[in-house]
């Protein structure tokens, strides 16, 4: 039976852009959209039958203390400049066990940063600052 590990360390790796731990990553999930589609039935009665949609994949959504390296922020600068073409980007997220090796890894292509929240800073609390990236993107597949 395999062993679930906690979800410890979170590693980023995108297209030579930067890398970097976060302590928080969701959006690790794909779905395929649900059609219903209504027909009758012999005797008049009504048949909902359920066909396969589009397949998305939500937005990754990254969280880690604030440090002085600014290349996701600079990244997302680009967005903002108009620049999502020339920046879209392919990365991996992958997951640490606490000896530090690899549990899991994620890849993700053609993506842009389409959201950047800076910290909440409030004095009175002993908590640290904490930015939260999103990452909109293409395609996600579980490497390992």
């Amino acid at each position: 039976m395999a062993e679930a590990i906690g979800a410890l360390r979170w590693y980023l790796e995108i297209d030579g852009l930067t890398e970097g731990i976060f302590r928080e990553v969701t959006g690790l999930d794909s779905e395929t959209e649900v059609i219903e589609h209504r027909v009758t039935g012999k005797g008049g009665n009504l048949i909902v039958q359920k066909i396969p949609g589009a397949l998305k994949w939500s937005n990754i959504v990254l969280k880690r203390g604030v440090t002085d390296d600014r290349k996701l922020h600079d990244w997302r600068r680009q967005i903002e400049l108009g620049k999502i073409e020339t920046n879209r980007k392919n990365g991996t997220i992958t997951c640490y066990k606490p000896d530090m090796t690899p549990l899991a890894k994620y890849t993700f292509v053609r993506a842009w940063p389409c959201k950047w929240v800076g910290p909440s800073l409030d004095a009175t609390k002993n908590e640290l600052a904490i930015e939260e990236l999103t990452l909109a993107h293409e395609g996600l597949e579980r490497q390992s």
